[in-house]
């Protein structure tokens, strides 16, 4: 749904600003259980290889925290151990961007904004 950005000619002049400014977009969570929704800037491609949120929103908007079976450990871009530790929830949602819909599961990653 959320296309990754292809072409990075132009991002090498942009300075750090610039750069969050283009790849942020505009979309909708809406929490499964309550059907209740709200609409969030998210970061288009991190360079993440899945979708993730942090702890502290994900309890501050209320949404549903499901317990792993087994902790997920993250590395980071340099192969070391995210210093937030393991991920052990997930949320369910669904996402809504430009007329189009999906359900999804999030990870729930600890602390970061």
């Amino acid at each position: 749904m959320l296309a990754r950005v292809t072409d990075n000619t132009s991002m090498r002049n942009l300075d750090k600003g610039d750069l969050l400014r283009k790849v942020m977009v505009k979309i909708s969570l809406e929490r499964i259980d309550t059907q209740e929704g709200i609409t969030v800037e998210a970061l288009l491609d991190s360079g993440a290889t899945g979708l993730v949120m942090s702890s502290e929103f994900a309890r501050k908007q209320g949404f549903k925290l499901k317990k792993l079976d087994r902790p997920m450990y993250v590395r980071n871009v340099d192969g070391s151990l995210n210093k937030e530790g393991p991920i052990e929830h997930t949320v369910e949602v669904n996402i809504y961007y430009q007329g189009h819909r999906k359900r999804t599961k999030i990870d729930v990653i600890g602390g970061q904004k």
